[in-house]
């Protein structure tokens, strides 16, 4: 049987749509604009938790440094090798390896791409309808609401206009 021929619940990653980029503000995007996810939680219809296929092309990175107060997270590395930056310093992650960050514990978290191949990973995260969103190295939070995603300065403070498109989240 061909890929092409499998029927849901059954899929082919290569199927499902891909987006590149963010929903940050224009003033912090970067090396995360490059990421590439393929939604496969949304393609399958699942509602409690998020699944997305994740590549990392050559010197990008999955986000910028945060955390969530509300969403657990979850990644698994496919392919290639990925540098964890977190509070603990760096730490190399290959094929095989995971990480997971329990929603609620302040550690800023990321992956960088600094080798010259792609890494492919997933990630899994619990969609909460309602989260805080740190970003520890940027003067920047998400609070997220059912149908309102907000971007603001650690004081709460709006950058502007509402995040237009943004799924349950941005991670999952």
């Amino acid at each position: 049987m061909s890929n092409s021929d499998l029927k849901l619940p059954a899929i082919d990653p290569n199927d499902v749509d891909q987006h590149t980029g963010t929903f940050y503000p224009d003033s912090v995007k970067g090396k995360s604009e490059d990421r590439i996810k393929r939604r496969l939680g949304d393609a399958l219809g699942l509602t409690h938790f998020g699944v997305n296929y994740t590549v990392l092309p050559s010197g990008s990175t999955s986000a910028l440094r945060h955390w969530h107060q509300n969403e657990d997270e979850f990644v698994y590395i496919l392919s290639g090798e990925a540098t964890l930056i977190s509070d603990i310093g760096e730490q190399i992650l290959g094929p095989g390896m995971a990480a997971g960050f329990p929603a609620g514990k302040p550690d800023g978290h990321m992956l960088v791409n600094n080798s010259s191949e792609d890494v492919v990973y997933l990630e899994v995260g619990n969609r909460t309808p309602e989260d805080v969103v740190k970003y520890p190295e940027n003067d920047l939070m998400l609070t997220k609401k059912p149908g309102d995603h907000q971007y603001s300065d650690r004081e709460g403070n709006p950058l502007g206009d509402k995040v237009a498109g943004a799924p349950g989240s941005d991670n999952k």
